[in-house]
């Protein structure tokens, strides 16, 4: 893409300035992406994540992108369930888009590749999102959306972030490691024996159909064969390889060998092969028995529902044993101590030295004032609902933990700014409701708020 002349004074700039449009003389300055764009502390997030993006060009490499943009561009996507590509084409499109990431005149070009918002989330790390996290519940804090003693009671509870992954059954996976496993060698430029390629798609097949029959007894014998056929391969593989090539191939040996050798009662099972971090989860849900992903706890402001805390938790640990891990995340991220803790029975058995932890487990023990508040722990169950169905947390696409990691917290700043809309238009409704009340409006007069 070509690129435009820089212009040779300030006033040619100027000049060319004045035929442009400016984006605050396009859109209505009171719709609520606008609000909450001006809420925002921008400066005090930039200074934040200043170690983590490029703010300066090094050396005689090409400018890097303005850090208001990549944070912009980063919370439009989790806000409106955008990929990559399609919100830099809808950035594109939107002047409301371009005002909230610090532009001042409509822009006729992508703001930038879609692959570098992928370079610039490994560059901010979980650190940098979590901060992300934070600034939008400052920004609440700035329109007084939240009270500093809402931040004190915290419901917390723990869901599953699923893999972009397909559902794994041993044939797939056997069948799936034997192709890695011919790939490698003729990569590698190894003579196999034999490949199955004609064999192999033939017994994924039988296993398929005979577990759709219920004849487990020969779907069983079907998945003998596929192990026997990819022992196979790991033999021929590691007879005619020279020693660099084995060490070049051992991952993926390691890998086949853990699929070929796995039971139904191993664990540490492996569940894709190119997300090894995909753990098994089961909630105890009867129309889904078991997830296949990373758990992860969700922190709300009890009376608000505004997200104060989002991380996950690889190895699948007991909910109660991430309890300190959310009270010391809400602490860091609202500035604000928590002083009760609200879960459910799935948290009982540990308690914190700096919080109480309130739940139905505890009837002997609770006040008429906590069974009030413990009506609010479900309050945290349309969050998840709406963090996996509008903000991207049902499947998540980024690549291994680190990606589960910024997913989950992600989503949550993404569902905090809209939070922060629907809060604004409240506002304005009841703000209306209050002059029209006043005023002795007309019958059947209705304000009209902007979408």
């Amino acid at each position: 893409m070509a690129h435009r002349r820089a212009p040779a004074d300030d006033t040619e700039n100027h000049k060319r300035d004045l035929f442009r449009a400016r984006l605050d003389e396009m859109i209505d300055l009171s719709h609520p992406l606008v609000r909450v764009s001006q809420a925002m502390p921008w400066e005090t997030l930039i200074e934040s994540v200043g170690e983590s993006l490029p703010l300066v060009p090094a050396g005689s490499g090409r400018r890097p992108l303005p850090a208001r943009l990549v944070l912009g561009l980063l919370y439009l996507k989790h806000a409106y369930d955008l990929s990559d590509e399609a919100v830099c084409a809808r950035w594109l499109e939107n002047p409301y888009y371009q005002y909230f990431c610090g532009e001042v005149f409509f822009q006729t070009r992508l703001p930038c590749d879609p692959s570098s918002l992928t370079r610039y989330r490994k560059r901010l790390g979980e650190a940098g999102v979590e901060e992300l996290l934070a600034q939008t519940i400052e920004a609440a804090k700035r329109l007084k959306a939240v009270r500093r003693s809402d931040l004190k009671r915290v419901v917390v509870d723990s869901t599953v972030q699923e893999k972009d992954v397909a559902f794994p059954t041993d044939s797939r996976l056997l069948e799936i490691a034997r192709l890695k496993l011919v790939e490698a060698a003729k990569h590698e430029a190894l003579p196999l024996r034999q490949s199955y390629a004609r064999v192999g798609p033939q017994q994924a097949i039988k296993a398929g159909r005979y577990a759709h029959a219920k004849q487990f007894k020969r779907m069983r014998r079907v998945l003998r064969k596929q192990r026997t056929i990819l022992g196979r391969l790991l033999r021929d593989i590691g007879r005619k390889g020279s020693l660099e090539a084995l060490e070049r191939l051992a991952p993926t040996l390691l890998k086949a060998e853990r699929l070929r050798s796995q039971t139904p009662k191993s664990k540490n099972k492996l569940y894709a092969w190119h997300a090894p971090e995909v753990e098994c989860i089961s909630k105890g849900k009867a129309r889904q028995p078991y997830e296949f992903g990373v758990k992860v706890g969700i922190a709300i402001t009890a009376k608000r529902g505004l997200i104060v805390g989002a991380r996950s938790f690889p190895g699948n640990p007991y909910d109660g044993d991430t309890l300190a891990e959310h009270w010391e995340q809400t602490d860091i991220l609202t500035g604000v101590t928590p002083e009760q803790m609200i879960a459910d029975l799935g948290y009982r058995g540990r308690e914190l030295h700096g919080a109480r932890v309130l739940h139905k487990g505890k009837r002997k023990t609770l006040m008429p004032s906590d069974w009030r508040w413990l009506k609010r722990r479900q309050a945290v169950e349309p969050t998840i609902g709406h963090l996996k169905a509008e903000h991207r947390m049902r499947r998540c696409h980024l690549k291994g933990q680190l990606g589960d990691a910024l997913n989950a917290v992600l989503a949550a700043a993404g569902y905090n700014l809209r939070w922060l809309m629907r809060w604004l238009l409240l506002l304005c409704a009841w703000i209306w409701a209050s002059v029209m009340s006043w005023s002795g409006g007309q019958d059947g007069e209705t304000p009209l708020l902007a979408a």
